[in-house]
């Protein structure tokens, strides 16, 4: 809570309420600017559930090269996670059920650790494993996990030959139908597929206890759906019948051919689609290829996974699936411009766009190209380096960003050409149906999403609400007389896709409440009137979602049942408050009381430290299957939210 004792009085002029608001801006400011690096830039730790830790203990395992000290940190960390007041599993954020997948793979991490089966903790573990149908009952990744660990049978996974490297583009399944994720995960994970590995695993460690039926019994490995499910299912029985007829110098040719692919992707330190699932499949992989453990490129390889780590003062360590200081750099300076009249952060703004200037891809050209062979580079990616896959919601972000601050020093041009070349590759990117995706174009082959592999249903990159909203509001600010008919067309896919209450869905943000700020700030900034009725209509939506205390609060059980828009319980959240506030405040609503109980809610909830936090998982890396903390997020958007405010309720009485 806020320190009530380091208000001061007001003074002439000034009201208790913007004393209290400007203390608060300054507190949060200065905390703001404490975190900032030395080169200019922010990166806040991005956690997800316990899955990328586990994986991270059982790759250890895999190669048989543990690190004990680390080990018990990350099993440390895993204890502190598990719902032992409840379903006694883990789940995939906070607040949600147990999700067998999570559970499996703590528990087999946790007793690779050396954790007693009969602890209370693990007990509850396999009980709540076996409540739920037992282990078998888990998704795909974790089955082939298991296979390699000699838990389950093959057959237990979709058939996922390496040979689907060598099909050509035109065939119904090939890699660049796929999101840049799963195919930088998929490629080197065929390899190990294909040669069936085996995890060193030199303690034996095994979980039988966690199958209902024996795992060489099981006959029910895979969910039969719908007719196109059935079919491929029908198929992968096919092929997995007559792979043995494979020819050797085929079966070569397209290892050869996964493992260029790899390798031309390693991204150095930063690995592989700079993600954890690519760099430890690659690693994993290269091991199975006989790459000695000394090789230069197997080295830089878990180096790039080892970055990923974060030691806790409790002296618990967990791992990040990525990093995230584009993103966080960008929100950060979207805070701060509006954070100070007087332009006392200029030269922490200024370090940080020089940061993010050179982190623009302007020389290569990565898997995006094949949608648009005719793009210049010039996108942004998420982390640091991340060539092959720059995106277009950082790159909307940031290229809006240096607009506004050129604007802001009136120099408008100075990064002229950064932007220009950001807007061009976007707009390349612009998918048939007016919408922005995250990565690709039209990446929409929804019927890959039925293949016994995408059991997840996160294969695909489609055009978002949100990202879509980025990209209206950078072109609406930028404001390029070229852009105008992508920005037209833009605009019309928002409008179709608003839901009949009013709201957006948020793909890359807290769903509802987030998709709706995300659209209305685009919409608004393209130019479109606040008065229309269908904008008026998804304010109405947020206020009708505010709770007692003024906040705003969404969990992410929304994704699973969209009748839970909007609400979390009753429980506020920073971030969800600040996207609700900010979206009112784009709407022209300044002075009405809903912004002033939002406002009153950040107020009364700021921390000692200047700062806000809640612990809940604030955005989905895919929605229903996996879920992340951005810790930076009650960093900035709360400050940026009462900034916002100050700005514009000074303006209004003026």
């Amino acid at each position: 809570m806020m320190e009530r004792s380091s208000r001061r009085s007001p003074t002439e002029g000034q009201t208790a309420e913007s004393v209290e608001l400007g203390q608060s801006i300054q507190r949060a400011r200065a905390a703001l600017l404490a975190r900032q690096s030395a080169d200019g830039h922010w990166c806040f730790e991005l956690e997800s559930d316990c899955t990328i830790s586990a994986e991270y203990i059982l790759m250890m395992h895999f190669t048989d090269e543990i690190d004990s000290v680390l080990q018990d940190k990350m099993a440390r960390y895993l204890r502190s996670i598990q719902v032992v007041e409840g379903h006694g599993g883990w789940a995939q954020y906070v607040g949600g059920a147990i999700d067998i997948s999570c559970t499996v793979k703590a528990y087999y991490a946790l007793k690779a650790a050396g954790d007693d089966i009969n602890a209370s903790h693990m007990s509850q573990a396999r009980n709540a494993v076996l409540a739920v149908g037992g282990a078998a009952k888990s998704n795909v990744f974790t089955r082939i996990l298991l296979a390699m660990f000699e838990q389950v049978p093959w057959r237990a996974v979709p058939y996922m030959p390496v040979e689907i490297m060598l099909l050509p583009r035109w065939a119904p399944i090939h890699i660049e139908k796929i999101a840049y994720w799963a195919r930088t995960t998929l490629v080197p994970l065929t390899i190990l597929c294909t040669l069936k590995a085996r995890a060193a695993n030199p303690q034996r460690v095994h979980i039988r206890e966690l199958f209902v039926t024996p795992p060489e019994q099981e006959r029910h490995y895979f969910r039969r759906g719908g007719l196109l499910n059935r079919l491929f299912l029908g198929l992968d029985t096919f092929c997995r019948t007559v792979d043995r007829w494979m020819p050797t110098s085929v079966r070569r040719r397209a290892i050869a051919k996964a493992e260029a692919w790899m390798l031309l992707r390693m991204n150095g330190e930063h690995g592989v689609g700079a993600i954890f699932p690519p760099m430890v499949n690659s690693y994993e992989a290269m091991q199975q290829l006989g790459y000695p453990d000394n090789h230069p490129v197997r080295q830089t390889c878990l180096r790039s996974i080892q970055r990923l780590v974060v030691h806790r003062e409790d002296g618990s360590a967990y791992c990040q699936p990525c990093v995230s200081p584009v993103w966080d750099t960008g929100w950060s300076v979207m805070a701060l411009i509006h954070s100070s009249d007087d332009k006392g952060n200029d030269a922490a703004i200024t370090h940080a766009c020089e940061w993010l200037v050179q982190r623009q891809e302007l020389d290569s050209r990565g898997d995006w190209a094949s949608r648009a062979p005719q793009a210049a580079p010039g996108g942004w990616a998420f982390q640091y380096a991340n060539a092959y896959y720059p995106d277009i919601d950082d790159t909307a972000l940031v290229a809006a960003l240096l607009h506004v601050v050129d604007r802001r020093r009136e120099q408008p041009g100075f990064h002229r050409v950064n932007i220009d070349r950001a807007v061009d590759w976007m707009l390349a990117l612009q998918s048939k149906n007016g919408g922005f995706a995250a990565f690709d174009a039209d990446n929409t082959y929804y019927y890959l999403n039925a293949i016994p592999f995408a059991d997840h249903g996160a294969l695909l990159d489609p055009p978002t609400e949100d990202v879509s909203g980025r990209v209206a509001a950078c072109l609406g600010i930028v404001g390029r007389d070229q852009d105008q008919q992508g920005l037209r067309r833009c605009v019309d896919y928002l409008r179709t896709t608003q839901h009949a209450d009013g709201s957006w869905w948020g793909r890359w943000g807290g769903n509802y409440i987030y998709g709706t700020w995300s659209a209305l700030s685009g919409l608004v900034l393209a130019g479109e009137d606040i008065q229309q009725p269908y904008l008026r209509k998804a304010v109405h939506w947020l206020r009708s979602r505010q709770h007692d205390d003024g906040g705003w609060g969404e969990s992410n059980d929304s994704y699973l049942d969209p009748k839970l828009a909007g609400t979390n319980g009753g429980i506020s959240t920073p971030h969800s408050t600040a996207w609700a506030v900010l979206a009112q405040l784009i709407m022209g609503e300044v002075t009405c009381d809903s912004v002033r109980r939002g406002v009153n809610f950040l107020l009364n909830n700021q921390q000692s430290d200047g700062l806000w936090s809640h612990p809940s998982h604030n955005a989905p890396g895919f929605p229903r299957v996996y879920y992340l903390k951005y810790h930076g997020y009650a960093a900035y958007f709360p400050l940026y939210a009462l900034a916002r405010y100050r700005y514009l309720l000074n303006h209004s009485r003026s």
